[in-house]
């Protein structure tokens, strides 16, 4: 009988593993963004890789809601922490995302990034901030 109630405990320990890794692998549907390297950034942020950095020129402009902020430290504190949860919209050429960011502590809510991309195909700037849509 304890060999019977061991089983069934193990088995039901597995399938809750399973559950949360079926859970946990999940990602999320970057197939509305158009553009190719905004979509490489955006993969990386998803997955808190540095990589991040490599689609941006050396000090690029940044606002958060219409203030100036120092790009690397945003993203000092927010990479590997901040994501979005959904892709909502894009426009202007696949530059400008919007959708529902996870924040950190600051929460989740509408956001927009605004990609600005120079000749040689890096982000000059970057605007982001809580979206209205």
């Amino acid at each position: 009988m304890r060999a019977i109630i061991l089983f069934f405990i193990l088995g039901m320990f597995g399938q809750t593993n399973a559950q949360q890794t079926n859970t946990q692998s999940k990602t999320m549907d970057l197939s509305k963004l158009t553009n190719k390297t905004v979509k490489d950034a955006i993969e990386a942020l998803q997955a808190g890789d540095k990589r991040w950095y490599s689609f941006f020129v050396e000090n690029p402009e940044m606002t958060d809601d219409g203030n100036s902020v120092n790009f690397k430290s945003f993203f000092s504190k927010a990479l590997g922490t901040e994501k979005f949860l959904t892709i909502d919209k894009v426009e202007n050429n696949g530059h400008d995302v919007y959708g529902n960011f996870k924040a950190g502590s600051w929460g989740t809510f509408k956001v927009f990034f605004k990609f600005h991309q120079n000749a040689d195909g890096k982000f000059y700037k970057l605007d982001i901030g809580q979206a209205s849509y």
